[in-house]
C-alpha cells in the first residue's frame, strides 16, 4: 500500500506560508487498527502556495523520513523539545520546517489509543508492533527512499528500543533522548524489585488528559480534583478504590504494573526488555542521550555500552546534569551546574542543530561527516562539581562542572574502588578487622524515609527530580515530618563518611553496595544514597549534602528476581544494592558520604515486612533491620574513582 492510496492520507495543508506542507496519514497496522500521523514536508517549489490537486503526494522527492511517535499529541507542544534555554519552546511545525529545510521528511505519530489514533491505549507493551509496522509502511512510499531514522524523548524514546526489538527493517538510526528501556524491570518501572510511584503519578496526570475524560466533562472534573498526596497516603490500592476508579482502563493497567512484582513473562515482552533482544537490533547508528537526574540512566548507558559491543555500526552516549530532558537548564533542584551544564551552547549551538548534524553523521550524506562519526566521541559526559558552593541570585547552590569526552563509559582512566563501612560512621580503604561489629536499626513502613530529589520525573505535587541538601528538608519534601531535620538525623538511617578529602576527587561510572545484612522480618528492604557533603560556608553554615545517586533492593529477590524467597530472622544474607551511575568532582574538604535505610517514600513503594506483596497488603510490622561491618562480613560501597585507590588513600 502506498500513499497514492487517497483513503489513507489527507489533502494537503499549507504552514509557513507554503513553505512546509503537512498531510494527514491514516497508517495500517497489521490488525486492521489505523494510527493517525502528519507528514511534514518541504515545498518542492519554494515560491508556491498550493500543490497539484492530482497526487498530492506525488510531487514529493524521495528522501529520508524522521519519525516520532508520542501518546503526548502529535500536534502538541512539549517542554521537552526546548532547542535553546533562550527561547520559547518550539511548536512541532517550527522543528518540523528545520528538518525539512535539511531535506528530510518529518512524521509524526500518535501512538494506539491516543490522539487521533484509533485502538486502545496500553501504555509500553504494544509499542513493538505499531512501530515496525510503521516503519515498514513508511518505506513502502514513494517519497521515502527507505530509510527511516526514530527520534524522540521519554516515551518516544522507549518506542524506538520497542520498534528495534521487533527488528524493525529500514530503521536506518536512532536517536533515543531520556528512554530506551533496556530492561524496565531493572528501570523505570522497578528497581531491586520495588515499585517506582512514578508510574503512579504518570497515570493520575495523563488520564486526566485521556480521549475518555476530554469526552466526558464530570469524569474530567473528578480527575482534574483528584487529592494526590493524600491517596498517596491511602496505599496500597485496590480495584475499585483507587482516584482511577472511574477510568477502568488506567486503573487496570496501573494495578497489573503494581502486582508484577516478580521477573516473569510480563517484564520479558520486548518493548520493555530490550536487553533481551539485542540481537534482534538494526544494525544501526545509534545516539543515547540522559542526564544524572533521570530515571532512564541505566536504560541508556546499558544500551550505548551493549549496542557498541554486538553492533558493527557506531553508538554514542550523551550525559548531562540534568533532570529528565531538561538539556537546555543549568540547574537540577537545588543545585547549579553553571553556563557550561547546557547541551545549547555547549555541545552545539542548539538542541535541534545537535540532532541534525548528528542524522546527517549517521547516514552519511555527502558534505556532513563520515557513517562512523568523523570526530564525534563515542561518550560525552558532565562531571559535576567544581564550583565555589555557595548561593546563586536564584537562591541555588553553586556546584558547578565540565563536560568531558571518553571512549568508553566508565571511563578509561577510572578503577573500580571499595569503600569499606565502619560502626563509628566511617567508610575507609582499610578492610574491618573487628570479629563482630553491626549497626541494628527499627525500620517502621508506616514512617518511611522522605524522598528529596534523586532521579525522579513525572512525580509531581509528591516528589520532585534533582539534587537537594539532605540537611534541610522543608515543607516542599513530602512526608517530611516537623520540625524537618537532616535525614541522617533519623534513627532509620545509618550515615558513613569519608574524611574530609585531602585533594580533589572525581568519581565516575557505576555504584553499588555490598551489604551483609539480617532482619527479624521475613521480608524488608535497604536502600543507599550517595552524597557529596560541601563543607559549611556563610550561606550555608549547616554545609550542603548534595544527593547524587540512590538505589533500593527487596530483600525476597535475594536468590532471583524470578523466585522471591522469604528470609530466615536473623540469618545473614550479602546483597547488592545497585544505584544508577554518576559522574562527580568531590573537590577537596568535602566528604564522600553514603546513607543506607530501608525505605524512600514516594519514589518506591514501601515495604510491609510481612512478606506479602506491597500491592494488596493491609498490615505491617515494624522489622530490626541490621548491617554488618566485621571481617567476616565486610560491608562496602564500590565506585569507580579516577586514579583506583590512590585517590582517596
Amino acid at each position: 500500500m502506498t500513499c497514492d492510496d487517497t483513503a489513507h492520507t489527507g489533502r494537503p495543508e499549507p504552514l509557513r506560508g507554503g513553505a512546509l506542507w503537512r498531510r494527514t496519514l491514516r497508517v495500517p497496522m497489521r490488525d486492521g487498527v489505523r494510527l493517525a500521523a502528519d507528514l511534514y514536508s518541504a515545498s518542492p517549489d519554494p515560491e508556491a502556495t498550493e500543490l497539484p490537486a492530482l497526487s498530492p503526494l506525488s510531487p514529493l522527492p524521495a528522501l529520508p523520513v524522521l519519525l516520532e511517535r508520542t501518546p503526548y499529541g502529535r500536534r502538541a507542544r512539549r517542554g521537552s523539545d526546548q532547542d535553546r534555554g533562550d527561547e520559547p519552546v518550539p511548536r512541532p511545525e517550527d522543528i518540523a520546517r528545520y528538518f525539512t529545510e535539511a531535506r528530510y521528511h518529518v512524521v509524526r505519530q500518535d501512538c494506539r489509543g491516543r490522539g487521533d489514533s484509533e485502538g486502545t491505549f496500553v501504555k509500553y507493551l504494544g509499542e513493538g508492533p505499531d512501530g515496525a509496522d510503521t516503519i515498514a509502511w513508511l518505506r513502502n512510499q514513494p517519497w521515502c527512499d527507505g530509510r527511516v531514522v526514530m527520534t524522540g524523548v521519554s516515551y518516544s524514546a522507549h518506542v524506538q528500543a520497542a520498534a528495534a526489538a521487533e527488528g524493525a527493517t529500514g530503521l536506518a538510526a536512532m536517536f533515543q533522548d531520556s528512554g530506551g528501556f533496556s530492561s524496565a524491570y531493572d528501570a523505570g518501572m522497578r528497581m531491586g524489585g520495588a515499585f517506582e510511584l512514578k508510574q503512579v503519578t504518570w497515570a493520575l496526570r495523563h488520564a486526566a488528559m485521556s480521549p475518555e475524560a476530554a469526552a466526558d466533562p464530570v469524569l474530567a472534573e473528578e480527575l482534574r480534583r483528584v487529592d494526590v498526596p493524600g491517596w498517596f497516603g491511602a496505599m496500597p490500592w485496590r480495584p475499585g478504590r483507587t482516584p482511577l476508579r472511574h477510568l477502568p482502563a488506567y486503573e487496570d493497567f496501573l494495578l497489573e504494573q503494581w502486582r508484577q512484582d516478580t521477573f516473569g513473562e510480563y517484564y520479558r515482552n520486548p518493548a520493555i526488555y530490550g536487553r533481551g533482544f539485542y540481537e534482534r537490533f538494526p544494525d544501526a547508528p545509534s545516539l543515547h542521550m540522559g542526564s544524572w537526574y533521570d530515571p532512564y540512566v541505566r536504560s541508556t548507558i546499558e544500551n550505548f555500552t551493549a549496542l557498541r559491543e554486538l553492533k558493527s555500526a557506531p553508538s554514542y552516549l550523551v550525559m548531562g546534569p540534568w533532570t529528565h530532558g531538561h538539556r537546555c537548564e543549568t540547574y537540577a533542584g537545588d543545585v547549579d551546574f553553571g553556563p557550561r551544564a547546557t547541551l545549547d551552547g555547549n555541545l552545539a549551538p542548539s538542541y535541534l542543530e545537535f540532532r541534525r548534524r548528528w542524522f546527517d553523521r549517521a547516514l552519511g550524506r555527502e558534505g556532513e561527516g563520515d557513517p562512523d562519526g568523523g570526530d564525534l566521541p563515542a561518550v560525552q559526559y558532565f562531571l559535576m562539581g567544581g564550583g565555589d558552593g555557595r548561593r546563586d541570585a536564584a537562591g541555588r547552590m553553586r556546584h558547578g562542572g565540565a563536560w568531558r569526552t571518553d571512549t568508553r563509559w566508565p571511563p578509561a582512566s577510572t578503577a573500580p574502588v571499595a569503600l569499606y563501612l565502619a560502626t563509628d560512621g566511617t567508610l575507609t580503604l582499610a578492610p574491618p578487622t573487628a570479629a563482630a561489629a553491626s549497626v541494628t536499626y527499627d525500620f517502621d513502613p508506616r514512617r518511611p524515609v522522605p524522598t528529596m530529589g534523586g532521579q525522579v520525573t513525572s512525580g509531581e505535587p509528591v516528589m520532585t527530580g534533582g539534587a537537594y541538601d539532605q540537611n534541610a528538608p522543608d515543607a516542599r519534601v513530602y512526608g517530611a515530618p516537623e520540625p524537618y531535620l537532616p535525614l541522617d538525623s533519623r534513627p532509620d538511617v545509618i550515615s558513613l563518611t569519608t574524611p574530609p578529602l585531602q585533594r580533589d576527587v572525581v568519581l565516575a561510572g557505576p555504584v553499588s553496595a555490598r551489604l551483609h545484612i539480617s532482619t527479624t522480618a521475613p521480608d524488608t528492604d535497604f536502600t543507599i544514597k550517595l552524597i557529596d557533603v560541601h563543607p559549611p560556608n556563610a550561606d550555608y553554615p549547616h554545609g550542603f549534602a548534595m544527593n547524587l545517586t540512590d538505589g533500593i533492593f527487596r530483600c525476597r529477590f535475594h536468590r532471583s528476581y524470578e523466585k522471591p524467597e522469604s528470609l530466615t530472622p536473623g540469618e545473614v544474607y550479602e546483597i547488592e544494592v545497585t544505584a544508577p551511575d554518576t559522574a562527580n568532582r568531590f573537590a577537596a574538604g568535602h566528604r564522600i558520604r553514603l546513607d543506607i535505610s530501608s525505605s524512600n517514600f514516594p519514589r518506591f513503594d514501601v515495604n510491609t515486612n510481612t512478606a506479602a506483596p506491597e500491592a494488596s497488603a493491609r498490615r505491617t510490622a515494624i522489622s530490626a533491620n541490621t548491617v554488618h561491618m566485621d571481617t567476616e562480613r565486610p560491608s562496602h560501597l564500590r565506585v569507580w574513582l579516577e586514579g583506583g585507590a590512590d585517590a582517596v588513600a
